[in-house]
């Protein structure tokens, strides 16, 4: 993929004040400086995807490992444990994949879009009670846009259990539940282990990518899943 080129012409959308902070990190720096920023994939023994890369003054290295973490639910006030992972990209679709097994036969899926130009920012589209074998061969026909797309995200939740797994624009695996110990073990299996002072690239500046081709994809994905409602 042209990185420079999607840079300047394709879908990177951010917060507006994460937005700010990208001009700032990016605004002094040549074309090619930008262009040889843009083109490194790998760091250390982490490979990252097309979807998106680090700011330029790598605030966050990105690496691989997880992390213990909590959603504060206000309505309920109660929290939530939060499993966060980040993978090397050439295993990280086979352990999402993975990641879904422990949720059951029968899930929901939620479809993260950003790929709207009008700054409306994310939609998210809902599908009920599908079943996972289905699922699952759908998932693999699309794998280069589910990995390689900065503005396509995922969730599948089973909510009798209740349990979450979601594998996000930042191509980051984030598991939500109860008696996580099953996702670590597979997190684990995987090469990937525990940091609790791990730092993703979402907590400093990043940039995402995606193209035309990718936004099609999408609403094929899209068809396929039965997916036709608003969620949230």
């Amino acid at each position: 993929m042209g990185f420079l080129k999607n840079f300047f012409q394709n879908v990177f959308q951010e917060e507006d004040a994460q937005a700010q902070a990208l001009a700032s990190s990016f605004e002094h720096l040549s074309k090619d400086e930008l262009e040889a920023h843009l083109g490194v994939k790998k760091y250390g023994s982490f490979t990252l995807t097309e979807a998106i890369r680090p700011s330029y003054d790598l605030k966050v290295v990105p690496r691989q490992g997880y992390r213990h973490d909590a959603y504060h639910d206000a309505e309920t006030k109660t929290d939530l444990p939060v499993i966060m992972a980040a993978a090397s990209h050439e295993n990280l679709f086979e352990l999402f994949i993975e990641l879904l097994e422990p949720l059951g036969n029968v899930v929901d899926v939620v479809l993260e879009t950003s790929h709207s130009r009008d700054g409306a920012g994310h939609t998210d589209l809902y599908r009920e009670h599908m079943d996972m074998p289905v699922l699952l061969s759908t998932l693999w026909d699309f794998e280069d846009l589910l990995t390689n797309d900065g503005c396509t995200g995922i969730a599948v939740l089973n909510p009798q259990i209740p349990q979450e797994v979601q594998f996000d624009e930042h191509k980051l695996l984030i598991v939500y539940g109860q008696e996580l110990r099953s996702y670590e073990s597979i997190l684990e299996t995987y090469g990937v282990g525990s940091d609790e002072a791990l730092r993703f690239i979402t907590e400093a500046e990043h940039v995402h990518s995606s193209s035309e081709e990718y936004a099609q994809q999408f609403e094929e994905l899209k068809m396929r899943l039965g997916m036709d409602a608003t969620y949230g």
